[in-house]
């Protein structure tokens, strides 16, 4: 918790897929005291509340109920999963615009209601609608996180996990840029247990292709259209990021995340929301950890960049 004597609360906006997925995590460790339920369609957050109320003799202790924006004043975190949904065919960066909107008006409630803990946005295009949070609520950068990469980085790590049968806690690597089309593997730091990842598969498996490799970072990049059109929407795995983002928060555990952060010089890049591993604290964003990259990475980082700077800049002007 951030405080030892004080009561920890966090808000969901947005009932969907996501933000009930989020709250039923939430009441499975004991993180939160309290958590509040907003969605437009009200009934729909109340019975949620209920639902997960019901719950609580088997989860943890916690107050639970289908609140309204004044709620967000004593609020330590809002995590926002509103908005639309992207569809079948569509790319996060489709739901730019209609999202804009919608975020506009729900983070200036959120302000209003004397809100001044930490924003967790996880609504597509994340790292666009981030930057939008942030520019609408006149927070300090380090209190707006975005979801960013850490979805990716988590399939990455499964897939590696998959191919090379090891406990995937022992795979480190990450996923930075875009959550999105123009993401990136950084394979030049990824690792199998203490090993980089070209030395565990001359040592371990050396029949590995470069050919193996592409196709674990394309399932990674594309999982999401795969699931969407199967089941219509992602949203178990997700939920259990934003709750290890809510955890890292609430009990400061200076966890190096990927998470979407603004970039003010780092990797050479500026003004601009995009996933990056950083440290998170009870304050939210400590650091930005630039890590190491090759020549290839750094340009698929800047061309990242550059596709972002581009699809926002119509509508989000300095």
């Amino acid at each position: 918790m951030i405080y030892d004597n004080k009561t920890t609360r966090v808000v969901v906006i947005g009932t969907g897929f996501v933000g009930s997925s989020y709250a039923f995590s939430l009441i499975n460790e004991s993180t939160v005291d309290e958590m509040v339920l907003l969605d437009l369609n009200k009934a729909k957050a109340e019975g949620d509340a209920m639902d997960l109320n019901h719950g609580l003799p088997f989860g943890s202790p916690m107050k639970i109920w289908a609140g309204d924006y004044e709620d967000c004043q004593e609020a330590d975190i809002v995590v926002i999963t509103a908005g639309a949904n992207q569809k079948p065919g569509e790319t996060r960066l489709d739901l730019i615009e209609k999202n804009a909107k919608i975020f506009k008006g729900i983070v200036g409630e959120v302000m209003k209601s004397g809100f001044n803990g930490i924003f967790i946005v996880a609504t597509n295009p994340v790292d666009i609608l981030s930057y939008a949070t942030w520019k609408f609520s006149g927070l300090p950068m380090e209190r707006v996180i975005g979801s960013g990469t850490i979805l990716d980085t988590a399939r990455f790590r499964f897939l590696l996990s998959d191919f090379f049968n090891i406990d995937v806690r022992n795979i480190h690597g990450y996923i930075m840029g875009e959550h999105g089309d123009t993401e990136l593997p950084v394979w030049s730091q990824t690792r199998i247990g203490s090993e980089l990842i070209d030395r565990y598969i001359q040592n371990h498996k050396p029949e590995t292709t470069s050919e193996d490799l592409e196709n674990i970072f394309v399932n990674v990049r594309d999982a999401a259209y795969h699931i969407i059109e199967r089941k219509g929407a992602t949203h178990y795995a997700i939920a259990m990021g934003l709750k290890r983002l809510t955890r890292a928060i609430l009990r400061n555990e200076r966890s190096i995340l990927t998470v979407s952060t603004l970039l003010q010089g780092e990797y050479g890049l500026e003004d601009l929301y995009i996933g990056v591993p950083a440290i998170v604290t009870k304050d939210g964003i400590q650091e930005v950890m630039e890590i190491d990259l090759n020549e290839k990475e750094k340009q698929q980082l800047n061309h990242s960049a550059e596709v972002l700077k581009k699809a926002m800049g119509p509508i989000f002007k300095a």
